[in-house]
């Protein structure tokens, strides 16, 4: 028997789990989805020097507390990826502060005086974070040149099936106004909004698992 969930996913998108020789690809396609987000924008508020803190930044989140085998990669035409999501399992959403301590000499070089900012950030974030276990969407985004064409919502869909088959629920928390329509389609809620003094408002959101089917 096989667990077969309810799914409005475009088949002829090809998903895939990533592998560990998927890291540094994965930090690419992340790098160039997130040049023009709010909470990006005001971590790495100089834009000539975004693409290289970018760069850095989500060189470093690909190798802290994150496992590969939970990430979801959209193929696009030429079988690359053009799409990435990167989840977190229930429990281990929160960066833990060893590994912070630990990572301090590649924080500093990642984000320079705005160290203080993002640490802030992650705190604020954490401390409205919720306790009932869920998988955490981290990070999903798409290369630009791909906007658009389902890359993105395919990449989130193949976690999301596991959290139907688990009947576990998922968190996120986006700084883009557009992007609540997308998560709001793929069954999220907004649960809360997190005004940033100076910076982006975050809504936080929630998705319910959604009832499977057994098929042979």
């Amino acid at each position: 028997m096989q667990a077969w969930c309810m799914s409005d996913a475009r088949p002829t998108i090809i998903v895939r789990p990533a592998a560990d020789s998927d890291r540094a690809t994965t930090a690419n396609v992340l790098a160039q989805a997130f040049i023009d987000d709010p909470a990006m924008a005001y971590l790495f508020r100089n834009p000539a020097e975004r693409p290289r803190r970018l760069a850095r930044f989500f060189d470093l989140m690909v190798r802290i507390g994150a496992e590969p085998a939970h990430w979801s990669l959209a193929l696009g035409p030429a079988g690359t990826p053009v799409a990435a999501t990167i989840w977190r399992p229930p429990g281990q959403w929160q960066t833990p502060t060893t590994t912070v301590i630990r990572q301090l000499p590649r924080l500093v070089a990642t984000f320079g005086l705005a160290l203080r900012r993002a640490l802030a950030l992650q705190n604020l974030l954490e401390a409205h974070h919720p306790r009932t276990p869920h998988w955490y969407l981290q990070f999903a985004g798409c290369r630009p040149e791909h906007h658009g064409r389902g890359y993105g919502g395919a990449a989130i869909r193949d976690r999301l099936a596991v959290c139907d088959a688990q009947g576990l629920p998922a968190a996120l928390e986006t700084a883009t106004p557009s992007n609540i329509g997308l998560y709001q389609a793929l069954g999220f809620a907004v649960t809360d909004t997190l005004p940033i003094p100076d910076g982006p408002t975050f809504w936080t959101m929630w998705r319910e698992p959604r009832p499977c089917f057994s098929a042979p």
